[in-house]
C-alpha cells in the first residue's frame, strides 16, 4: 500500500483517462492521492475529484503563479471548498521567482493570507518555493502553521533542510531523487528524519526514471519509494510504511486504530518489542516525542509473554537474518522471557541480537550472562559517553553513581559468553566521540559504532 501525497490530476493532460489512470495507481498498489490545488478553478475540480472517489483526498490553495488574480471572494471560496470533508490542506502555496509569473509584493501578499486562513481553519499547508528559499522562509517564521505542513518536492541544501525541520515542516520527495544527476538531492535524502519523510510524483510533473519524458501519474511513486529506500538503506517496505504513517499524521486521514506492535520487521530484521520501561531516562530518548520508529507503534498496552511473542514471529512468512529483542525499553528487565524465547527461536536456526543498556547485572544483582551463552549470538551495548560524569547527565540511570562502570564491566565480561559485542554512541552534541571510540576500542576491546541522532531503528 502506497500514498501519493501531491499530484494534479484535476489537470488536462488527465481528462481523457482518469478513471485509467485510477486503475493503474490500485494496480500499483496505491491507497490515497491527495489532489493538489493550484488556483481556484483547480481547486474546485480537486473536491469534485476527491468526491466523485474513494481514493482520492484534496487540498485547495493559490499557486503563486496565479496570485496577481486573488481577490477577497478568492479567501471566501477556500474557506468555501475547506468545508469538504475530503479537504485536507491549503495548498500548493508559496513563492516562485523563477517565471515571476505573478509580481513579489503580491505573492508575498497571498502567501501570507492563505497562511492565516489555514491557521485560522487549522489546517496544514503545502508548500511551494523555486528560487525564493530567504523570503520563503522569512515568512514561514512570522507566519508558522500552526497544524504543520509539507514542503513540496523539496531541492534544498542541508542548511535548507534543517531550517524547514525546526520550524516542524514535512519533506516530500518526488521524481528527480529517481535522476541520475540529482546527487545532491540524494545526500540530502539520508538526513531527513523518518517521521518528517513524505514521497510525491507531482502528477503530471517530474516523471521519475525509467519512465522520465512521458506524462507522470501516480502509479509511478512506487520507483521514487524503491530510490528513497536505497538511499537510506532501507527496505521498500519500510519506506512505504513510514510514509503512509507520516501523510495521515500530517493530513488527519483516519483509519481504524491500529494495536502496538510486539514483533515488527525494519530491512531484514526482525525486532521484538517487550517492554517500554527502562532504568534510563536519557535526554535524547525519541519516544519523549513519538513512539513510532520506522512507521511501526511501539507504544505497548501489555508487556508479552514467551508464548504471544512465538506465535506472532511463526506468523512472519519473511527469511530474516537476525532477531533482535529491542522495542522502546529495556529488554533485559525480561530476561526470563528472552531466555524462553530463544530457546525456541535457536531450533528455528534463527541468529539472535539483544539491543541493551548494559545494566542487566544491576538490575538482578548478579551476573546474567552465563544465561545468555549459546542463545544469544551478538549484543549491542549503548553507552553515549566517554565518562561517568556525562553518562550521569545524559543518560540519567536510576541506579545513579557507578552505573557507567557497571556498564563497562557488563561489556568486558559479556566477550566471555557472546561472540559478538558492538558497543554505540549516539553523535549527540558534547560527547567526544574519538574519546569514546578509543575507550571502546582499546580498553574494552570490542567494535565501536556510532549511531544517527533522529534516525532510530
Amino acid at each position: 500500500m502506497l500514498i501519493d501525497s501531491h499530484a494534479h490530476l484535476d489537470m488536462q493532460q488527465f481528462e481523457e483517462d482518469i478513471d485509467q489512470t485510477l486503475m493503474r495507481a490500485l494496480d500499483a498498489g496505491i491507497s490515497y492521492i491527495i489532489n493538489i490545488g493550484s488556483d481556484i478553478e483547480s481547486s474546485i475540480r480537486s473536491v469534485e475529484l476527491a468526491s466523485n472517489y474513494e481514493m482520492i483526498y484534496a487540498a485547495v490553495g493559490i499557486h503563486p503563479h496565479e496570485a496577481r488574480g486573488v481577490d477577497s471572494k478568492t479567501y471566501d471560496k477556500l474557506t468555501q471548498l475547506c468545508q469538504h470533508e475530503k479537504t485536507l490542506a491549503i495548498g500548493e502555496i508559496g513563492l516562485d521567482y523563477h517565471y515571476m509569473h505573478s509580481p513579489v509584493q503580491i505573492q508575498h501578499e497571498v502567501f501570507i493570507a492563505q497562511l492565516e486562513l489555514a491557521n485560522r481553519l487549522a489546517k496544514p499547508v503545502v508548500i511551494h518555493q523555486r528560487e525564493a528559499y530567504s523570503d520563503t522562509l522569512h515568512i514561514l517564521r512570522q507566519y508558522t502553521p500552526l497544524s504543520g505542513g509539507v514542503i513540496h518536492c523539496f531541492s534544498g541544501d542541508e542548511s535548507c533542510l534543517e531550517e524547514y525541520l525546526k520550524l516542524g515542516f514535512h519533506i516530500s520527495i518526488a521524481g528527480p531523487v529517481t535522476f541520475k544527476k540529482s546527487q545532491a538531492l540524494r545526500k540530502i535524502v539520508p538526513l531527513i528524519p523518518d517521521n518528517r519523510l513524505l514521497i510525491e510524483t507531482d502528477s503530471p510533473y517530474l516523471t521519475p526514471t525509467p519512465y522520465r519524458g512521458r506524462r507522470n501519474e501516480p502509479a509511478y511513486i512506487k520507483y521514487i519509494a524503491q530510490t528513497t529506500a536505497q538511499i537510506k538503506g532501507l527496505a521498500l517496505a519500510d519506506i512505504i510504511r513510514i510514509t503512509i504513517l507520516n501523510t495521515e499524521r500530517l493530513f488527519g486521514i483516519t483509519r481504524a486504530k491500529r494495536s502496538a506492535e510486539i514483533v515488527y520487521p525494519i530491512r531484514k530484521s526482525l525486532y521484538i518489542n517487550l517492554t517500554n520501561r527502562c532504568t534510563n531516562n536519557c535526554t535524547f530518548c525519541a519516544r519523549q516525542h513519538s513512539y513510532y520508529v520506522k512507521g511501526h507503534d511501539l507504544k505497548l498496552d501489555h508487556e508479552p509473554g514467551a508464548a504471544e511473542i512465538l506465535n506472532k514471529i511463526d506468523a512472519q512468512a519473511q527469511n530474516y537474518t537476525e532477531i533482535v529483542f529491542c522495542g522502546f525499553g529495556e529488554p533485559l528487565l525480561h530476561l526470563d522471557t528472552i531466555v524462553q524465547v530463544s530457546k525456541e527461536l535457536k531450533k528455528w536456526g534463527y541468529n539472535i541480537r539483544i539491543n541493551t543498556n548494559g545494566q542487566a547485572n544491576l538490575i538482578y544483582g548478579r551476573n546474567i550472562l552465563p544465561e545468555l551463552k549459546g542463545l544469544v549470538d551478538a549484543l549491542s551495548v549503548s553507552v553515549n559517553a566517554e565518562c561517568e560524569d556525562k553518562y550521569l547527565d545524559i543518560c540519567r540511570p536510576e541506579f545513579g553513581a557507578g552505573a557507567y562502570q557497571a556498564v563497562k564491566e557488563f561489556i568486558l565480561l559479556a566477550k566471555e559468553y557472546i561472540p559478538q559485542i558492538t558497543v554505540t554512541v549516539l553523535d549527540i552534541p558534547d560527547i567526544d566521540v574519538e574519546c569514546c571510540r578509543r575507550l571502546v576500542e582499546n580498553e574494552l576491546g570490542v567494535n565501536f559504532r556510532l549511531r544517527t541522532y533522529n534516525q532510530v531503528g
